[in-house]
């Protein structure tokens, strides 16, 4: 495949660059076949990237529908059959502006004052298009053989919430069109999984806009699900001797001032609020209120380590853009806690909190997952606590440790948190990116700025040092990933309706309501479908949206002989006594059975 690029030179694209530039091009395509359609179409940015490619554009009032992408698609297939060459200019900065204004591209204009002054600035066409553009890009339209138009988002100019909301239109491309059909699969997959569609289809979560972008809300059945997680990472907690708290969720700025935050991640807090004099914010973390709780008493060593836990509600102001669904929010809950202790006892306790964390991941069958030493970036004097020493032995003893620990990992620079070096373990959902599910900080920062102390064994006062660590990270995010991991399906401990009980007619209803009453004594998650709708409806609504593990479809037979036919939802029916279905039940919730 041969490319041009902004010198005017032609010649044979490197293998490596070949889907960028095929990428990049397409861009191109969409936004001409854009123009034609929408003559007043002004338009932003249109990178290529890991995924395919986008161009934020300025429709004015137009706002587009999926169908749309239909028709943008169409009109790029013409384009790519006329087979326009691309080509290739360069203009002096006040022209270039003045080209940009005639032909009405405000953005671009703007763009050009962002450059550098010694920028050059160049400009490839193709046909009766024409965009800024370093290039390269593919020489004819035609080599385009294999693209597709995927979403309509929105995003603001520059990544600026002060400025305006543009439309997004994505797309992809490949080399080949088996590469795109394989793609494409993938992308159905993911649909298929998307926790937003899964969790709307069950009715766990909701969200709407008169509450707020990025606030969503569980629903009875999601905060079901929300709950038996809870239940199920305190009592691990309560086991290894943490002593749960609940802290407010706000705090004044001076405490986020105290801890650093206020100077490190003010632009991720929501805005302070006054109230009497004071100000105060929404809490993004729970760090400064736990402090503030060891530093309530007098320590003694003998106390150490002291483990706090909570799950806690945060608040993050979060980009629009970023926004997904319970995954990724404004408002979450994070299953975190504080362990102060002496630095004799790091290495044990980080230990146990990989331990906990591997032996959470056991429970629920995650396997594909990799560790991560995230550490500062010493050339970066703005984002991290400014003191060499401190970092050095902070990364040396969590390095120390991980190493004695035999835990694999890989060290990523600029990652740390503010404070201190972390241990992240990303995991690799079924659809989409690795993300950060579990993580263990070291810190020695934030004990030293809220002045905490105890006693030791020689009755000296020292500092301790403090392990911030989650294990399910966010209740919200980590649900989120069961959803998309099991497609909803989850387990029987687990599933907020664990029985649909399906009477087959108005003749088994008696016997199907004493079945119901008998489960929802024993505190099974049952419900009864009494709909006067076809057993076939039913069943598929019971397996497709409910997702419910267990459906009995009592008839005649059943009713007269005391059985219940147990349909699983794989679609396998076994007739067996109600007893013996209890139990397999009961045992299969308490043992947390996948």
């Amino acid at each position: 495949m041969k490319v041009i690029y902004n010198d005017g030179t032609v010649a044979e694209c490197p293998e490596e660059e070949k889907t960028h530039v095929l990428r990049h091009s397409a861009a191109h395509i969409m936004a001409q076949a854009i123009k034609r359609i929408y003559p007043n179409a002004d338009f932003a940015y249109g990178p290529a990237n890991e995924k395919g490619f986008y161009y934020d554009v300025d429709l004015g009032d137009i706002k587009l529908q999926d169908e749309d992408l239909q028709k943008i698609e169409d009109e790029m297939r013409k384009i790519v059959k006329e087979n326009l060459p691309f080509k290739t200019y360069e203009l002096p900065r006040a022209e270039a502006i003045k080209h940009m204004e005639e032909r009405g591209e405000k953005y671009k204009v703007e763009h050009i004052a962002d450059l550098p002054e010694d920028a050059r600035i160049t400009f490839f066409s193709q046909g009766d298009y024409v965009d800024m553009c370093v290039g390269p890009h593919i020489t004819y339209t035609k080599a385009l053989k294999a693209f597709k138009l995927t979403t309509i988002s929105g995003a603001y100019w520059k990544a600026d919430s002060n400025n305006k909301m543009l439309t997004r239109i994505n797309g992809t491309a490949f080399a080949t069109q088996e590469e795109l059909d394989a793609y494409l699969k993938e992308l159905q997959e993911a649909q298929e999984r998307d926790h937003r569609k899964i969790g709307k289809e069950m009715g766990l979560f909701m969200t709407d806009n008169l509450v707020g972008r990025g606030l969503p809300m569980f629903l009875s059945k999601g905060y079901t699900v929300w709950q038996e997680l809870e239940t199920y990472i305190k009592d691990k907690e309560r086991f290894l001797g943490y002593k749960h708290v609940m802290t407010p969720c706000v705090g004044t700025v001076d405490l986020y001032k105290t801890s650093g935050h206020w100077d490190h991640y003010k632009e991720n807090m929501f805005p302070a609020m006054e109230v009497e004099g004071e100000s105060f914010v929404l809490r993004p973390m729970n760090c400064p209120h736990h402090m503030r709780i060891y530093a309530n008493q007098p320590h003694s060593y003998r106390d150490l380590p002291l483990r706090i836990g909570e799950i806690a509600h945060d608040f993050r102001f979060e980009a629009s853009g970023t926004l997904k669904g319970i995954e990724r929010g404004r408002h979450f809950c994070q299953n975190d806690a504080h362990l102060f202790v002496t630095p004799e006892q790091i290495k044990g306790e980080v230990s146990a909190v990989c331990d906990l964390i591997f032996d959470v991941y056991k429970d629920f069958g995650i396997t594909d997952y990799r560790c991560v030493l995230s550490l500062r970036d010493p050339a970066d004097t703005k984002k991290y606590h400014p003191d060499d020493d401190m970092w050095n032995k902070a990364e040396d003893a969590l390095r120390e440790v991980l190493n004695d620990l035999k835990i694999d990992y890989t060290e990523e620079i600029g990652e740390a948190a503010f404070y201190g070096p972390k241990l992240d373990v990303n995991v690799k959902p079924a659809v989409g990116g690795e993300y950060t599910l579990s993580t263990c900080q070291l810190d020695f920062c934030l004990p030293a700025k809220f002045d905490l102390t105890y006693i030791d064994a020689d009755g000296q006062e020292k500092t301790p040092v403090v392990l911030h660590r989650a294990i399910l990270g966010s209740l919200d995010r980590f649900m989120a990933y069961l959803i998309e991991e099991t497609k909803g399906r989850f387990p029987l401990w687990l599933a907020p309706v664990q029985v649909k009980v399906i009477p087959v007619s108005e003749k088994t209803m008696d016997y199907s309501r004493d079945v119901y009453e008998k489960l929802r004594a024993m505190g099974v998650r049952v419900e009864i479908d009494e709909r006067n709708e076809k057993v076939g409806y039913k069943i598929r609504e019971a397996q497709q949206l409910d997702r419910a593990p267990y459906m009995l479809v009592l008839g005649p037979q059943e009713s007269e002989a005391g059985l219940v036919a147990v349909r699983n939802r794989d679609g396998e029916t076994t007739p067996m006594s109600f007893d013996d279905f209890a139990k397999k039940i009961e045992d299969e919730i308490k043992t947390k059975a996948r």
